[in-house]
Protein backbone atom coordinates (compact mmCIF):
# COMPACT_ATOMS: atom_id res chain seq x y z
CA UNK A 1 0.00 0.00 0.00
CA UNK A 2 1.13 3.25 -0.63
CA UNK A 3 1.61 7.00 1.17
CA UNK A 4 -0.73 9.30 -1.30
CA UNK A 5 -3.43 7.32 -1.04
CA UNK A 6 -3.51 5.80 2.28
CA UNK A 7 -2.97 8.96 3.90
CA UNK A 8 -6.42 10.10 2.92
CA UNK A 9 -7.92 6.56 3.66
CA UNK A 10 -6.66 6.70 7.34
CA UNK A 11 -8.72 9.53 7.82
CA UNK A 12 -11.86 7.41 7.35
CA UNK A 13 -10.41 4.36 9.17
CA UNK A 14 -11.93 5.57 11.93
CA UNK A 15 -15.25 4.59 10.22
CA UNK A 16 -14.34 0.97 10.07
CA UNK A 17 -12.13 -0.06 13.04
CA UNK A 18 -14.01 -2.96 14.02
CA UNK A 19 -13.73 -6.24 11.82
CA UNK A 20 -16.71 -7.81 9.73
CA UNK A 21 -17.31 -11.12 9.93
CA UNK A 22 -18.33 -12.94 6.78
CA UNK A 23 -18.91 -16.36 5.91
CA UNK A 24 -15.76 -18.01 6.03
CA UNK A 25 -16.07 -19.91 2.15
CA UNK A 26 -15.84 -15.94 1.29
CA UNK A 27 -13.79 -14.21 3.61
CA UNK A 28 -11.59 -15.09 6.84
CA UNK A 29 -12.99 -14.25 10.23
CA UNK A 30 -9.46 -14.70 11.55
CA UNK A 31 -8.62 -15.32 14.74
CA UNK A 32 -8.21 -12.31 16.69
CA UNK A 33 -7.34 -10.97 20.24
CA UNK A 34 -7.61 -7.75 21.99
CA UNK A 35 -3.24 -7.56 22.21
CA UNK A 36 -1.22 -6.65 19.56
CA UNK A 37 0.58 -9.77 19.03
CA UNK A 38 -0.36 -13.09 18.87
CA UNK A 39 2.70 -16.02 19.75
CA UNK A 40 2.67 -19.32 18.25
CA UNK A 41 5.21 -22.31 17.94
CA UNK A 42 6.63 -23.55 14.47
CA UNK A 43 8.47 -26.87 15.66
CA UNK A 44 11.04 -25.31 17.62
CA UNK A 45 10.87 -21.53 16.61
CA UNK A 46 8.19 -19.54 18.24
CA UNK A 47 6.25 -17.01 15.49
CA UNK A 48 4.89 -13.58 16.87
CA UNK A 49 2.46 -12.08 14.81
CA UNK A 50 2.67 -8.16 15.09
CA UNK A 51 -0.31 -5.85 14.37
CA UNK A 52 0.65 -2.54 13.01
CA UNK A 53 -3.24 -1.72 13.16
CA UNK A 54 -5.58 -1.21 10.56
CA UNK A 55 -6.37 0.95 7.53
CA UNK A 56 -9.99 1.41 5.27
CA UNK A 57 -9.74 0.43 1.82
CA UNK A 58 -12.48 2.07 -0.66
CA UNK A 59 -12.37 -1.41 -2.91
CA UNK A 60 -14.21 0.57 -5.63
CA UNK A 61 -11.78 2.88 -6.10
CA UNK A 62 -8.94 0.13 -5.55
CA UNK A 63 -9.79 -3.43 -6.72
CA UNK A 64 -9.44 -4.16 -10.48
CA UNK A 65 -12.43 -6.63 -11.58
CA UNK A 66 -12.30 -8.99 -14.41
CA UNK A 67 -15.95 -7.96 -15.34
CA UNK A 68 -17.54 -4.61 -14.64
CA UNK A 69 -19.35 -5.19 -11.21
CA UNK A 70 -17.84 -8.53 -10.23
CA UNK A 71 -16.42 -6.62 -6.90
CA UNK A 72 -20.01 -5.66 -6.12
CA UNK A 73 -21.21 -8.48 -6.63
CA UNK A 74 -19.22 -10.31 -4.60
CA UNK A 75 -19.93 -8.21 -1.64
CA UNK A 76 -23.13 -8.06 -1.27
CA UNK A 77 -23.88 -11.68 -1.46
CA UNK A 78 -21.41 -11.46 1.68
CA UNK A 79 -23.05 -8.94 3.60
CA UNK A 80 -19.98 -6.91 3.12
CA UNK A 81 -19.22 -3.33 2.97
CA UNK A 82 -17.82 -1.33 0.44
CA UNK A 83 -15.07 -0.09 2.53
CA UNK A 84 -12.80 -2.92 4.33
CA UNK A 85 -11.15 -2.42 7.43
CA UNK A 86 -8.09 -4.09 6.61
CA UNK A 87 -5.40 -5.77 8.83
CA UNK A 88 -1.12 -4.41 8.79
CA UNK A 89 0.42 -7.32 10.14
CA UNK A 90 4.38 -7.89 10.45
CA UNK A 91 5.85 -11.39 12.23
CA UNK A 92 8.90 -11.96 14.17
CA UNK A 93 11.00 -15.19 13.70
CA UNK A 94 12.33 -16.34 17.17
CA UNK A 95 15.02 -19.07 16.30
CA UNK A 96 15.94 -19.33 20.21
CA UNK A 97 19.17 -18.21 18.73
CA UNK A 98 18.47 -15.22 16.44
CA UNK A 99 15.64 -13.12 16.13
CA UNK A 100 14.22 -11.61 12.65
CA UNK A 101 11.54 -9.34 12.18
CA UNK A 102 9.61 -9.52 8.81
CA UNK A 103 8.44 -5.67 8.02
CA UNK A 104 8.83 -3.00 10.45
CA UNK A 105 5.39 -1.72 10.01
CA UNK A 106 4.25 1.91 9.17
CA UNK A 107 5.85 4.35 11.52
CA UNK A 108 4.04 7.56 11.16
CA UNK A 109 3.03 7.29 7.37
CA UNK A 110 -0.14 7.27 7.69
CA UNK A 111 -1.74 8.50 10.85
CA UNK A 112 -3.16 7.20 14.56
CA UNK A 113 -4.90 4.29 13.00
CA UNK A 114 -1.77 2.38 12.02
CA UNK A 115 2.55 2.56 13.15
CA UNK A 116 1.57 0.29 16.60
CA UNK A 117 4.33 -2.69 15.22
CA UNK A 118 6.79 -1.76 17.87
CA UNK A 119 4.69 -1.48 20.84
CA UNK A 120 3.36 -4.55 20.10
CA UNK A 121 6.70 -6.00 19.83
CA UNK A 122 7.93 -4.32 23.01
CA UNK A 123 4.96 -5.76 24.48
CA UNK A 124 5.42 -9.45 23.37
CA UNK A 125 8.66 -9.12 25.26
CA UNK A 126 11.44 -8.13 22.66
CA UNK A 127 13.27 -4.94 22.18
CA UNK A 128 14.08 -3.58 18.71
CA UNK A 129 17.81 -4.01 19.79
CA UNK A 130 16.61 -7.63 20.16
CA UNK A 131 15.82 -7.43 16.31
CA UNK A 132 19.42 -9.16 14.32
CA UNK A 133 17.43 -8.74 10.80
CA UNK A 134 14.65 -7.45 9.01
CA UNK A 135 13.62 -8.80 6.26
CA UNK A 136 11.57 -7.01 3.53
CA UNK A 137 8.49 -8.19 1.86
CA UNK A 138 8.76 -5.28 -0.51
CA UNK A 139 9.29 -1.37 -0.06
CA UNK A 140 5.94 -0.13 0.30
CA UNK A 141 5.56 2.14 3.39
CA UNK A 142 3.35 0.26 5.07
CA UNK A 143 6.19 -2.06 5.49
CA UNK A 144 9.33 -0.06 5.94
CA UNK A 145 7.79 2.71 7.29
CA UNK A 146 8.43 1.82 10.80
CA UNK A 147 12.70 1.16 10.39
CA UNK A 148 13.72 4.70 11.29
CA UNK A 149 12.70 7.61 13.17
CA UNK A 150 14.13 11.13 12.49
CA UNK A 151 16.80 9.68 10.02
CA UNK A 152 17.99 7.26 13.32
CA UNK A 153 17.62 3.23 13.36
CA UNK A 154 14.85 1.81 15.17
CA UNK A 155 16.79 -1.40 14.93
CA UNK A 156 20.26 -0.41 15.79
CA UNK A 157 21.92 -4.16 15.63
CA UNK A 158 20.02 -5.17 12.25
CA UNK A 159 20.88 -5.75 9.25
CA UNK A 160 18.10 -5.14 6.72
CA UNK A 161 17.55 -8.00 3.89
CA UNK A 162 15.29 -7.74 0.59
CA UNK A 163 15.37 -8.98 -2.71
CA UNK A 164 18.60 -7.16 -4.70
CA UNK A 165 15.49 -6.50 -7.64
CA UNK A 166 13.27 -5.01 -5.50
CA UNK A 167 16.24 -2.32 -4.56
CA UNK A 168 16.97 -1.86 -7.36
CA UNK A 169 13.94 -0.82 -8.23
CA UNK A 170 13.03 1.27 -5.75
CA UNK A 171 16.37 3.06 -4.90
CA UNK A 172 15.96 4.56 -8.69
CA UNK A 173 13.94 7.69 -9.34
CA UNK A 174 14.39 6.15 -13.21
CA UNK A 175 11.52 3.69 -12.32
CA UNK A 176 9.39 6.35 -11.66
CA UNK A 177 7.09 6.80 -14.64
CA UNK A 178 6.56 3.10 -14.57
CA UNK A 179 4.48 2.80 -11.41
CA UNK A 180 0.97 4.09 -10.83
CA UNK A 181 0.68 7.74 -9.11
CA UNK A 182 -0.46 6.41 -6.04
CA UNK A 183 2.65 4.65 -5.96
CA UNK A 184 5.72 7.28 -6.55
CA UNK A 185 5.40 8.41 -3.19
CA UNK A 186 7.15 4.97 -2.48
CA UNK A 187 10.21 5.95 -3.79
CA UNK A 188 11.08 8.90 -1.37
CA UNK A 189 9.50 6.02 1.28
CA UNK A 190 11.99 3.38 0.37
CA UNK A 191 14.92 5.78 0.47
CA UNK A 192 14.42 7.41 3.57
CA UNK A 193 13.77 4.41 5.49
CA UNK A 194 16.79 2.39 4.73
CA UNK A 195 19.10 5.23 4.23
CA UNK A 196 20.32 4.87 8.34
CA UNK A 197 20.94 1.50 7.45
CA UNK A 198 22.68 2.29 4.38
CA UNK A 199 25.09 4.96 5.97
CA UNK A 200 26.33 2.28 8.94
CA UNK A 201 26.06 -0.46 6.03
CA UNK A 202 23.42 -2.87 7.47
CA UNK A 203 21.29 -3.02 4.35
CA UNK A 204 22.37 -6.17 2.33
CA UNK A 205 19.93 -7.04 -0.86
CA UNK A 206 19.74 -10.97 -1.26
CA UNK A 207 19.22 -12.94 -4.47
CA UNK A 208 15.81 -15.00 -5.62
CA UNK A 209 15.10 -18.26 -3.99
CA UNK A 210 18.60 -17.66 -1.27
CA UNK A 211 18.63 -19.49 1.60
CA UNK A 212 18.46 -15.98 4.43
CA UNK A 213 19.18 -17.94 7.52
CA UNK A 214 18.61 -21.39 9.08
CA UNK A 215 15.17 -22.77 8.64
CA UNK A 216 14.17 -19.00 6.76
CA UNK A 217 14.43 -19.46 2.88
CA UNK A 218 13.03 -16.21 0.56
CA UNK A 219 10.22 -17.13 -1.83
CA UNK A 220 10.04 -15.01 -5.25
CA UNK A 221 6.40 -13.85 -5.71
CA UNK A 222 6.44 -10.65 -8.05
CA UNK A 223 3.63 -8.82 -9.44
CA UNK A 224 2.69 -6.64 -6.40
CA UNK A 225 6.55 -5.18 -6.84
CA UNK A 226 9.06 -5.89 -8.59
CA UNK A 227 11.09 -8.11 -5.92
CA UNK A 228 7.69 -8.71 -3.56
CA UNK A 229 9.39 -12.20 -1.72
CA UNK A 230 8.01 -14.35 0.82
CA UNK A 231 9.72 -16.11 3.41
CA UNK A 232 9.08 -19.97 3.97
CA UNK A 233 9.55 -20.76 7.85
CA UNK A 234 10.69 -24.51 8.52
CA UNK A 235 11.40 -25.96 11.76
CA UNK A 236 11.05 -29.67 12.67
CA UNK A 237 9.02 -30.47 9.36
CA UNK A 238 6.62 -27.56 10.46
CA UNK A 239 6.31 -24.56 7.69
CA UNK A 240 4.88 -21.63 7.42
CA UNK A 241 5.26 -19.12 4.78
CA UNK A 242 5.11 -15.16 5.08
CA UNK A 243 3.65 -14.23 2.13
CA UNK A 244 3.93 -10.17 2.22
CA UNK A 245 0.79 -8.55 -0.51
CA UNK A 246 -0.26 -11.26 -2.33
CA UNK A 247 -3.82 -10.48 -0.58
CA UNK A 248 -5.17 -7.53 0.06
CA UNK A 249 -8.86 -7.95 0.03
CA UNK A 250 -9.67 -11.72 0.83
CA UNK A 251 -13.74 -11.21 0.63
CA UNK A 252 -12.83 -10.53 -2.39
CA UNK A 253 -9.95 -12.56 -3.73
CA UNK A 254 -11.13 -15.80 -1.85
CA UNK A 255 -14.11 -15.56 -4.27
CA UNK A 256 -11.76 -14.64 -7.30
CA UNK A 257 -8.11 -14.37 -7.18
CA UNK A 258 -7.93 -12.98 -10.70
CA UNK A 259 -9.18 -9.67 -9.27
CA UNK A 260 -5.46 -7.63 -8.25
CA UNK A 261 -5.09 -3.86 -7.10
CA UNK A 262 -4.18 -0.88 -8.36
CA UNK A 263 -1.51 -0.73 -5.89
CA UNK A 264 0.17 -3.86 -8.21
CA UNK A 265 3.09 -2.71 -10.25
CA UNK A 266 2.10 -5.63 -12.78
CA UNK A 267 -1.15 -7.17 -12.46
CA UNK A 268 -0.78 -10.16 -14.75
CA UNK A 269 2.12 -11.32 -12.29
CA UNK A 270 0.06 -10.46 -9.45
CA UNK A 271 -2.44 -12.54 -10.01
CA UNK A 272 -0.32 -15.35 -11.15
CA UNK A 273 1.83 -15.28 -8.25
CA UNK A 274 -1.24 -15.49 -6.22
CA UNK A 275 -3.10 -18.25 -7.77
CA UNK A 276 0.51 -20.45 -7.96
CA UNK A 277 1.19 -19.95 -4.41
CA UNK A 278 -2.56 -20.50 -3.41
CA UNK A 279 -2.68 -23.50 -4.84
CA UNK A 280 0.52 -25.15 -3.38
CA UNK A 281 -0.58 -23.86 0.25
CA UNK A 282 -3.82 -25.82 -0.04
CA UNK A 283 -1.98 -28.98 -1.56
CA UNK A 284 1.02 -28.86 0.95
CA UNK A 285 -1.15 -27.77 3.91
CA UNK A 286 1.27 -25.52 5.16
CA UNK A 287 0.68 -22.18 7.42
CA UNK A 288 0.45 -18.70 5.73
CA UNK A 289 0.95 -15.49 7.71
CA UNK A 290 -0.63 -12.30 5.77
CA UNK A 291 0.08 -8.89 5.64
CA UNK A 292 -3.32 -7.76 5.35
CA UNK A 293 -5.52 -10.65 6.32
CA UNK A 294 -7.30 -10.33 9.70
CA UNK A 295 -4.66 -9.72 12.65
CA UNK A 296 -2.70 -11.89 13.52
CA UNK A 297 -3.40 -13.22 9.60
CA UNK A 298 -2.27 -16.56 10.21
CA UNK A 299 -3.81 -19.64 8.86
CA UNK A 300 -4.32 -22.39 6.53
CA UNK A 301 -5.93 -22.19 2.53
CA UNK A 302 -8.36 -25.45 1.02
CA UNK A 303 -10.20 -25.23 -2.10
CA UNK A 304 -13.99 -26.61 -2.23
CA UNK A 305 -15.62 -27.19 -5.51
CA UNK A 306 -17.04 -23.53 -5.52
CA UNK A 307 -15.13 -21.48 -3.35
CA UNK A 308 -11.20 -20.77 -1.49
CA UNK A 309 -11.55 -21.12 1.78
CA UNK A 310 -9.43 -19.31 4.78
CA UNK A 311 -8.96 -21.30 8.28
CA UNK A 312 -7.76 -19.00 11.11
CA UNK A 313 -4.90 -19.64 13.96
CA UNK A 314 -7.52 -20.31 17.52
CA UNK A 315 -8.06 -17.23 18.93
CA UNK A 316 -6.45 -18.48 21.68
CA UNK A 317 -2.98 -20.58 21.01
CA UNK A 318 -1.58 -22.81 23.14
CA UNK A 319 -0.53 -22.13 26.74
CA UNK A 320 3.01 -23.15 25.63
CA UNK A 321 3.55 -20.53 23.10
CA UNK A 322 2.47 -17.94 25.76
Amino acid sequence: MTVRFLKSAAVIASLAVAPVAYAQSAAPTAASTPADFYKMKLGHFTIVALSDGTIALPTDQLLVERTPGEVKTILAAANAPTLQTTSVNAYLIDTGSRRILVDSGSGSYFGPSLGRAITALKAAGYKPEDIDEVLITHLHPDHVGGLAVGGARVFPNATIRMAQSEYDFWLDKGNLTKVDGSVQSSFDAAAASLAPYSAAGRVKPFRAGETIDTGVTAVSLPGHTAGHTGYRVESDGKTLLIWGDVMHVAVVQLKDPAVTIKFDLSQADASRSRATIMADAAKRHYLIAAAHLQFPGIGTLSKSAQDWQWTPVPATPPASAQ
